[in-house]
């Protein structure tokens, strides 16, 4: 029986790599990232940092004089506040106002991109859903669900309804979207989502076995897929009554995954 290849020994000439989260216990970053980097034979290794919201600006301007440290991966809740924290910002970003990945520059300084939006229609895709054409309603419009609404956008789903308990930040996303994608984007007052073929959870309600669900997956028509970004559990709440009521289910892990290939050509692993 052959496994994942070794994660390479942490040595002097070793190059690093940090993700960024509050909680951090969940992220699969380094179970992803580390066995790809031993495969490649790239002398690299990806480490989880317990940040909190308090302390992320002085945490991120220590990492930055880190001299073998060569980027950083963001999580929740971090990805709107750290994209201040970056010298330079990728058109992606600009548009969502969020970031989920950072790279040392060679000139020293620090580029900002988000990949998750790519990531989550990435790994639609590749599970066999197809978003073109489709109606989606989206719940969260935090750092990752606002990359996923303007992906989706990109990806030519026909309408795009979204809502977030923040209607400021609801507000403000719905803005920045129609500017770019006039016509498609619609806000919705409450989580009671209509007819739609796709529903995202885009919240982290579902880290925890106690979190309410981010919305009811009994008002869906028959048929619809649910998609959860939450990776860890593999099988939240929220997917685990969608298909015990019939419907098709799409795990966390699949952004993630879709996300690969970019990370990969965005720090020039090879």
């Amino acid at each position: 029986m052959t496994g994942p290849p070794p994660v390479r020994s942490v040595q002097g000439t070793t190059r690093l790599y940090a993700v960024l989260g509050d909680p951090v216990a969940q992220v699969q970053a380094p179970a992803l990232m580390n066995p790809v980097l031993a495969e490649l034979n790239i002398d690299a290794v990806v480490v989880p940092v317990h940040a909190r919201p308090e302390h992320l600006e002085d945490i991120v301007r220590g990492l930055k004089r880190v001299e073998n440290l060569d980027g950083m991966f963001v999580t929740v809740p971090h990805k709107a506040a750290v994209r201040r924290l970056a010298d330079r910002c990728g058109t992606t970003v600009d548009i969502v106002g969020s970031a989920n990945v950072l790279r040392r520059e060679a000139d020293g300084g620090w580029l900002a991109e988000n990949f998750d939006g790519s990531g989550f229609v990435a790994g639609l895709a590749g599970a066999g859903h197809e978003p073109r054409g489709s109606r989606v309603a989206l719940v969260g419009t935090g750092g990752a669900g606002s990359a996923i609404a303007a992906a989706l956008l990109a990806a030519g789903v026909d309408r795009l309804l979204v809502y977030d308990t923040d209607t400021a930040k609801l507000t403000a996303l719905a803005a920045r979207l129609k500017a770019h994608w006039p016509g498609r984007v619609h806000a919705l007052s409450g989580p009671h989502l209509p007819d739609v073929d796709i529903a995202v959870n885009a919240t982290p309600l579902g880290l925890r076995a106690d979190d309410p669900l981010p919305f009811e997956p009994a008002s869906l028509p028959s048929g619809s897929l649910v998609a959860d970004i939450v990776m860890k559990p593999r099988e939240t709440r929220l997917l685990r009554e969608a298909a015990a009521r019939g419907h098709r289910i799409h795990h966390g892990i699949h952004m993630l995954e879709g996300q690969l290939n970019s990370y990969r050509a965005f720090f020039d692993l090879r």
